[in-house]
């Protein structure tokens, strides 16, 4: 009787008060369950909206350990209740043995629940970090910047190797990508850009002008973004932004950034990813000699369908020789893919921890906690649908003589919000 409603032992033959106090919580516990089940199953958005509010988690975390801890009282009292050594000898193991066993199935899923509210408490405060309102769609569409930082030993810095705009149908969540290579030249400001001033006919110096050397350049004036802190970005990522603005004529209304050498450690957590090599052999490290051959490689991404670990996953997004920026543009595109369509909620919530911890070192971004709750519901409803892909690359694109003009009027018709019905 302790195990099913717990403090029913006690109003029966132990202390009454305890007994009351248990059967009292036990209701409150049974009733909020089968609102939590009524909810998944037929409105999530209160549960989502409790798992990315800390005041909401807190009270979560703090009802879970003061049941698991009463539970604990309970079943400990119900132990002296039943004398067991008044039982046969060769009875006490046995039912001592029941009894814990019973008590890990009891307090133990309570437990465990405390502490993954934890866990997402401590995600949201260190990566969600923002304090601003969250922002309306535009024509229907969140459009979110996605920078892939590699701040690697052969850099000063860290500069985008990866650049792209997800662009997020406010509804129904089906999702555009539109890539832009890194060594696009000529970047157009709009008039309201603090880059205007000194670019107005855009980024326009040559070689030392590719739109990837922008983040560089906001670090190096910050004085041109003082607000940036505040926002909850930096000086680098609003001046890539103002440049992805320009270039795709889309109003970005957040960015994520993250470390391409700290996902290895997401995908790992995630379970890894599989792609579908179509490039041949692809080298892991090393460079090529005088011939055009590979040296120094540490090992091979073979062809066809591969199952890929975070290592692996980073060297396939990553490898440059054999190959080039666009088809490694591509290849980056599929891996953003594959971690968008190929996580499964049970595995996320196995490895919560992991994927937590990952995902705190991982990423950047000025997403509010306010705007979680419509991108989690967004995020599941996108999974269930194909992602599209616009590319900004060659031949369809000059990378140095770009059209703006003509790249505006693709994008617009790539991310145009589709008629009802």
């Amino acid at each position: 009787m302790n195990v099913v409603i717990p403090g029913s032992a006690q109003v029966l033959a132990g202390s009454r008060r305890l007994g009351r106090w248990g059967l009292a919580s036990t209701l409150v516990f049974w009733a909020v369950a089968l609102v939590t089940v009524a909810l998944a199953l037929f409105w999530r958005t209160p549960l989502f909206d409790v798992a990315t509010n800390v005041v909401a988690l807190t009270a979560v975390q703090i009802f879970l350990v003061y049941y698991a801890v009463l539970w604990l009282v309970l079943t400990l009292d119900t132990l002296r209740l039943i004398r067991i050594i008044r039982t046969a000898p060769s009875a006490r193991g046995l039912l001592a043995g029941v009894m814990v066993l019973l008590l890990v199935a009891t307090v133990g899923p309570a437990a465990w629940g405390a502490y993954l509210s934890g866990v997402q408490h401590g995600l949201l405060n260190s990566l969600f970090t923002s304090q601003q309102a969250a922002a309306a769609p535009v024509d229907g569409r969140y459009n979110i910047l996605l920078l892939g930082g590699d701040a690697g030993s052969d850099r000063t810095g860290l500069r985008p190797d990866s650049i792209s705009v997800a662009s997020i149908d406010a509804e129904t969540g089906a999702t555009t990508i539109v890539g832009i290579p890194r060594n696009l030249y000529n970047a157009p400001f709009s008039e309201g850009s603090p880059l205007y001033g000194a670019y107005p006919d855009g980024y326009t110096c040559g070689d030392d002008c590719l739109v990837s050397y922008l983040y560089t350049y906001g670090e190096e004036h910050p004085d041109l973004y003082p607000d940036a802190e505040a926002k909850g970005s930096n000086p680098g990522v609003e001046a890539m932004r103002d440049a992805v603005e320009g270039v795709t004529g889309l109003t970005l209304q957040y960015y994520v950034l993250i470390d391409m050498q700290g996902f290895v450690d997401l995908i790992d957590a995630l379970g890894g990813i599989t792609v579908d090599n179509t490039e041949g052999r692809l080298p892991i490290n090393g460079g090529v000699d005088a011939n055009g051959q590979p040296t120094n490689v540490d090992g091979w991404i073979e062809p066809g369908v591969q199952k890929l670990d975070g290592y692996h996953a980073l060297w396939y997004a990553r490898a440059r020789h054999g190959s080039d920026d666009y088809h490694r543009m591509a290849r980056q595109r599929e891996v953003q893919q594959a971690l968008l369509t190929q996580f499964q909620p049970a595995t996320v919530l196995t490895k919560f921890q992991s994927v937590a911890s990952a995902g705190a070192q991982t990423v950047d971004t000025d997403i509010p906690q306010g705007a979680l709750t419509a991108f989690v519901e967004l995020a599941l409803k996108a999974k269930d649908q194909q992602v599209t892909d616009l590319e900004i690359v060659p031949p369809t694109y000059s990378n140095v003589y770009p059209d703006y003009t003509v790249i505006h009027a693709d994008v617009a018709a790539a991310t145009a919000v589709a008629p009802a019905g």
